[in-house]
């Protein structure tokens, strides 16, 4: 969590230009926009508007330029949430159409890649649910400690509203579980090692780790022509998963349905998701769900809270 950064004193200014200013302040700005929007162009598109706003402005008469400029931004990025909701825009399983396994599905940015796994895909994938003005109250006060009192003006609501939008969020980013904590950690750590042995392509990691009766399902859209909505066997889904390895790079552990799983989540948002039944220390099957009205069904929430939470 980033402090809330109201006190321009720490950003001496001296006698820096107004464009100087404003570039000592770019990064936190593009940081704020990225949780807000969950995409790079959008977010650098924001903060450039913030700039054309400063610039017009009465820069003198801003005694508190950082609060000034992550209000007009944060404002910025609001409407645009709620002109994407008015649009009835889908964002889980809808940005990303082609099959995962398609070269060139995942050929993201580098630096928007690196942003994402900064930010947490599991994350970003769960902000993604949330109503405009819930996710602007979350992001402003749980990432970066912005008092209600300031937010309020920015979302349209008093302290006391603006509260409960950000607790209404942060329950839907927490999530809930029937599983205690020591469960979900072992269960986490089986997944994850799952994860790292796909990522790596290690075939003998993978066969550790998987179930010798393992069942792996599938829609078939994920899959390249020919392969089965259903295979069995740990050799048989090791293989598979060494093949696939590129979207591995995508995934992260995340709260599914209340059980540890992962999401695919290219550019932070949610393409597909492995719901993951685990037994003992191995995976016995999970399904690949890649169907948006599927996947939109689905519970997902920040594993990190869940853990610390339970």
């Amino acid at each position: 969590m980033n402090g809330d950064r109201d006190g321009d004193a720490s950003l001496a200014d001296g006698d820096a230009s107004l464009a100087d200013r404003f570039e000592a302040r770019r990064g936190h700005l593009r940081g704020v926009a990225y949780r807000m929007l969950g995409s790079l162009a959008e977010a650098d598109d924001a903060v450039q508007e913030t700039w054309l706003r400063l610039s017009r402005s009465d820069a003198d008469g801003i005694e508190n330029l950082t609060g000034w400029l992550r209000t007009v931004v944060s404002r910025i990025c609001l409407d645009l949430l709620r002109s994407a909701a008015a649009r009835h825009e889908e964002p889980a399983g809808e940005h990303l159409p082609e099959p995962v396994a398609v070269p060139g599905a995942g050929e993201d940015p580098e630096e928007e890649v690196l942003l994402a796994d900064s930010v947490g895909r599991a994350l970003l994938v769960v902000l993604d649910t949330l109503g405009p003005a819930e996710r602007v109250a979350f992001v402003l006060h749980d990432l970066f400690a912005v008092p209600f009192d300031r937010i309020g003006p920015v979302v349209e609501r008093t302290p006391a509203a603006t509260k409960k939008l950000a607790s209404r969020a942060r329950h839907k980013v927490r999530g809930t579980s029937p599983l205690d904590a020591p469960t979900l950690t072992a269960h986490r750590h089986v997944v994850e090692t799952f994860l790292a042995a796909a990522r790596g392509g290690d075939l003998e990691a993978l066969l550790m780790v998987l179930a010798p009766d393992v069942v792996r399902t599938a829609d078939l859209s994920t899959l390249p022509a020919g392969r089965t909505a259903v295979i069995r066997g740990a050799r048989a889904v090791a293989e598979e998963t060494v093949l696939l390895k590129r979207n591995a790079r995508f995934a992260a552990a995340a709260l599914i349905n209340g059980a540890v799983g992962l999401v695919v989540a290219p550019r932070g948002r949610l393409l597909l998701a492995l719901v993951v039944r685990v037994e003992g220390d191995r995976v016995a099957e999970y399904e690949v769900v890649a169907d948006p009205a599927r996947l939109r069904a689905l519970d997902v929430a920040v594993l990190d809270e869940a853990v610390l939470d339970g």
